[in-house]
């Protein structure tokens, strides 16, 4: 039996933006020696956060994405290699026997729309920020940190909701406004994590330059 549109859709989808995040060399971020620890902690920490959907009634696919987050730490390309990763190992602290059995649609739903989705929307948002905004130290943690975070996970149950991907157990309403509530509250432990790490670990985040956001330090990206 062939696969149903949305698997087609998810697929094609997930195929692009690693195809699209290779041609950026994602593995060149992980040279950059002060990234290798706080990426080694997101790929044991961020699975947990996923995992944490199976703790909410019929198993509801809402839970804290991270996905903004690590597009600003580690940027879009190697985010996009990260999350299929991710994905699986959230799976894995499901398992309760040996040998597993991987859920391939989960693994594919979980990978698209809690990860590839709202980290694209995160950075195209961003992007347009640093377009046309003020280059200033608040409008980057208030901006990519807040705002986006927020806007990419409200964007991202929205389009859902377009793309029949909201599951039968939650109206279109409820749906909407878990993305709501998940983005806003997102958008505080980012925003808070980003001013955090630009006062006192800069180095920690790639898509902050001190140049760009307080030039008159000259400080180095």
């Amino acid at each position: 039996m062939s696969p149903p549109l949305a698997t087609i859709v998810d697929i094609t989808l997930l195929v692009v933006a690693m195809a699209v995040a290779w041609l950026f060399k994602p593995w060149r971020t992980l040279r950059h020696e002060p990234l290798q620890n706080p990426w080694l902690f997101a790929m044991l920490a961020v699975p947990v956060l996923w995992w944490t959907r199976h703790l909410l009634p019929s198993n509801v696919a809402l839970h804290v994405s991270g996905a903004a987050m690590l597009v600003l730490m580690f940027g879009w390309p190697l985010t996009i290699w990260s999350l299929p990763w991710i994905a699986l190992a959230a799976q894995a602290l499901t398992w309760r026997q040996w040998p597993p059995s991987l859920n391939w649609a989960d693994l594919l739903d979980q990978t698209v729309w809690s990860g590839v989705i709202p980290a694209t929307l995160a950075l195209l948002l961003g992007l347009l920020m640093r377009r046309f905004l003020p280059k200033h130290l608040f409008v980057y943690i208030l901006g990519r940190g807040f705002i986006a975070t927020a806007l990419a996970i409200t964007l991202t149950g929205a389009l859902g909701a377009l793309a029949q991907h909201r599951p039968e157990s939650l109206s279109l309403d409820e749906w909407l406004l878990g993305h709501w509530l998940l983005g806003w509250g997102e958008a505080i432990s980012t925003g808070m994590l980003t001013s955090i790490f630009v006062a006192f670990k800069p180095h920690w985040m790639l898509t902050y330059s001190d140049q760009r956001y307080l030039p008159g330090k000259g400080g180095k990206s």
